[in-house]
């Protein structure tokens, strides 16, 4: 099966040139508070997110309780207990939903289970995002694909093959609205471990609508993914940085994420459409005809007196004969009396 090249998600075009494809990711910042949540929806929708994103799992269906816990979080919980922890309620999705269909924006999340992607299917999620870590479950993507809803899968750590899997499990579902995210899976990641040359990369390869997954702490990474042509963002953020959770300390606060947004859609509006086509329409406004140069009177030239390189000059503004004609202009006779700074045109030689 082919896989398409853009699809939509609710209505809205990712890929095929249409607008990066903004998702303010939740995750766990929720910390288990419904009104927290709701509020993460509202800062989503208020910073000009195209969608809004949780994750569904529970402690004892992603880790096994024998696993040991992670170095990086300074918590003495295993990652079983830290997990379960800060879970989403399964039964908040319906509200949050509809709190987000009311706000304008797209509600989806990651499963991280079976149990989770047949819930998430009878929300009637427009989307569901498979985490990095992942993409090596198989099963878990056919799942998913089986739903008919587009994926947006990340490739954390993933290599080619690993990836070419990913897709095929996928397309062997009939499903071909698949999107991929370039990612570096560390929390947070420095930017120069992003390899946002990749995505280019994963477009030729792949052929299917590309965008990052960015866990910087700033919002610069995500500006120059825009500059390279990513078609889909997804990036965490909070409230708060001050609040407790493993994920808060890494994430936007509100007034980044909208700021974020703003810069991903002034680099696209910079892009333009790579031909050189002359001045802009406000270029040629004034700046095309006044700040250019052109020849100009270096003294008086009488009537009749034969023009010499000691008389000319060039200065601004632009609407005379252009600097490239000054050979042409000398040895000519000048037809009316030029006063010293006076734009010369053709008319006057």
């Amino acid at each position: 099966m082919s896989l398409r090249a853009s699809f939509q998600i609710g209505g809205r075009t990712v890929g095929g040139g249409a607008p990066c494809y903004v998702i303010a990711e939740a995750g766990a910042n929720h910390n288990r508070d419904l009104g927290l949540a709701r509020e993460l929806i509202d800062a989503a929708a208020d910073a000009g997110a195209d969608a809004v994103k949780f994750q569904t799992y529970s402690g004892a269906s992603i880790y096994s309780s024998k696993t040991p816990r992670f170095e990086y979080l300074d918590d003495d919980r295993s990652p079983q207990e830290l997990l379960e922890a800060i879970s989403l309620p399964r039964e908040w999705q319906p509200q949050l939903a509809e709190h987000a269909r009311e706000r304008g924006i797209h509600f989806f999340s990651s499963p991280f289970d079976h149990d989770a992607v047949d819930q998430l299917a009878a929300v009637g999620v427009p989307a569901m995002k498979i985490a990095s870590f992942e993409i090596v479950d198989l099963p878990l993507i056919r799942k998913a694909a089986a739903t008919g809803v587009p994926l947006i899968l990340s490739t954390g750590m993933a290599v080619y093959g690993e990836i070419d899997d990913a897709l095929g499990a996928v397309a062997a579902e009939g499903n071909d609205t698949v999107a991929l995210l370039r990612c570096a899976s560390v929390y947070p990641s420095s930017p120069e471990i992003m390899n946002l040359r990749a995505m280019d990369t994963m477009r030729r390869a792949f052929g299917v609508p590309i965008g990052l997954s960015d866990h910087t702490t700033g919002i610069s990474v995500p500006a120059g993914g825009a500059a390279l042509g990513m078609e889909l963002l997804e990036k965490h953020f909070t409230l708060s940085r001050e609040m407790e959770g493993p994920d808060h300390a890494f994430a936007l606060e509100p007034d980044e994420l909208k700021a974020m947004v703003s810069a991903v859609r002034e680099v696209e509006a910079a892009l333009g459409n790579g031909r050189l086509e002359g001045p802009s329409e406000a270029e040629a406004k004034e700046m095309y005809s006044f700040a250019r140069r052109s020849i100009v009177a270096a003294s008086d030239i009488p009537a009749g007196t034969e023009i010499t390189r000691e008389m000319l000059t060039t200065k601004r503004p632009g609407y005379g004969i252009a600097p490239k004609h000054l050979e042409v202009v000398l040895g000519r006779p000048a037809r009316v009396d030029i006063e010293a700074d006076d734009v010369l045109t053709w008319e006057m030689v």
